[in-house]
């Protein structure tokens, strides 16, 4: 007999799981209104071009992890593999910055990387992120900056941190590639077979690498900070002064220039001290070429995108608060076929007054009923039996109480919302 099971790198998200997501969700959702950001939502796979054109063909993501395929029309489609492109994709297709000057998105998705698995990092994943774009202030910077902290803030999250750096622009980073190149020519044979790719095809790589050897090699690595132009240097040191000023610690890092081509000037990351060697929570920065780069009019942007399973592994390991599945207000214990009929009708009425109710379907007795409604944690039973039925009656039972009177059988809908109002809390 076959036995399937998940395919590598992804995970089934159990019903005793998922309120746990929905409650992550909704005070994503919450925070994101606080800030006015609207809600987006794009498709899951994309032309290759989009994530090659954009991410970088030299990084890992697009090299060795994309899921990529071909249709029937032979066209190469990837699925997203990030939630930026798609979202600039959009934003240039539905020409969303005719709306507006500054246009402010958020989303809930599936990723897919073909990565190895490990703790917190599957193959199919999944994020919330933001894209503030239209700006060059470098206070929407520490917008994007501050809701990405206080997200975390607001789900009780301790031991986090946040790393910064500038990765520079197009003006200044040129230059210091060619500074990264000459200062690593007579160390190359010391270095990683990818570092020594990366050394002539994006010597900035070579900075996030974490073989011990590559490490050696660069602790003495000039930074970016230090080579600079003056308007990313004073966009830097404005982002500082501003979060300096909303008391927001931070640390600066040199090393720090995240796995996606396409950032410019300001970058960071929050991570978490619960983590271990895989500590980085989320991350984002500008990305102020990415939209004319995809055929779009020169248009900045700033952005953050964080990993859900990583989030709820850290909230795992602080003992958060379990939270369980939604209980039932009520369940409906039938007796006979015809009590069925009419419980279908009471349940189809009360649904839509959105009261969560449920029925037994496979033929238990009044014992066996009465515990499933007790599982499942349901306020209140209505019992309707053959006899209860032929004088047009029905039994509420307070499970709580363990108490239980007759009621009329056509007033049991609004007895039921009557009840269940008063012990709203």
């Amino acid at each position: 007999m076959v036995s399937f099971q998940t395919v590598k790198g992804t995970h089934d998200i159990l019903p005793e799981e998922v309120g746990l997501w929905r409650c992550v969700e909704e005070k994503v959702r919450q925070m994101m209104e606080a800030y006015n950001y609207l809600e987006i939502r794009t498709p899951i796979f994309e032309h290759t071009e989009l994530f090659s054109r954009s991410i970088g063909q030299d990084t890992d993501i697009v090299g060795k992890e994309m899921y990529t395929f071909s249709d029937k029309g032979n066209r190469s489609l990837t699925l997203s593999p990030e939630g930026t492109a798609p979202v600039v994709r959009a934003y240039i297709q539905n020409n969303l910055g005719a709306q507006s000057p500054q246009v402010k998105l958020f989303y809930i998705a599936p990723m897919f990387r073909q990565e190895n698995p490990q703790q917190g990092r599957f193959r199919q994943f999944h994020q919330y992120g933001i894209e503030a774009i239209g700006s060059l202030d470098p206070a929407q910077d520490v917008e994007v900056i501050t809701l990405a902290m206080g997200i975390y803030s607001e789900l009780g999250l301790q031991k986090l941190s946040l790393r910064m750096n500038s990765v520079g622009c197009r003006i200044c980073r040129p230059i210091y590639r060619d500074v990264l190149r000459n200062f690593l020519k007579s160390r190359i044979s010391a270095l990683c077979k990818d570092c020594v790719q990366r050394h002539e095809e994006n010597p900035l790589r070579i900075l996030d690498c974490k073989e011990p050897a590559c490490r050696e090699q660069t602790e003495d690595i000039p930074f970016m900070i230090d080579h600079l132009c003056p308007e990313c240097s004073r966009h830097f040191a404005k982002v500082q002064e501003l979060l300096s000023q909303l008391d927001v610690a931070y640390v600066l890092d040199g090393r720090l220039v995240r796995g996606l081509d396409y950032y410019t000037k300001t970058a960071f990351e929050v991570l978490s001290g619960e983590l271990g060697a895989q500590d980085a929570l989320g991350g984002g920065g500008r990305y102020d070429d990415l939209i004319e780069m995809l055929g779009g009019s020169p248009t900045p942007a700033v952005g953050f995108a964080a990993g859900i399973e990583r989030l709820l592994m850290v909230l795992s390991r602080e003992k958060r608060p379990r939270v369980s599945p939604r209980s039932l207000d009520l369940f409906v214990v039938v007796l006979g076929d015809d009590a069925k009929k009419v419980a279908l009708k009471v349940l189809r009425q009360l649904r839509h007054k959105l009261v969560r109710c449920d029925t037994d379907f496979v033929g238990r007795s009044l014992k066996a009923q009465l515990r499933a409604a007790n599982r499942l944690g349901a306020r209140y039973a209505l019992i309707i039996g053959e006899e209860e039925l032929h004088r047009g009656k029905a039994i509420l039972r307070d499970m709580d109480k363990s108490q239980q009177e007759e009621i009329d059988l056509n007033e049991s809908v609004q007895e039921v919302c009557d009840r269940l109002a008063r012990r709203s809390p």
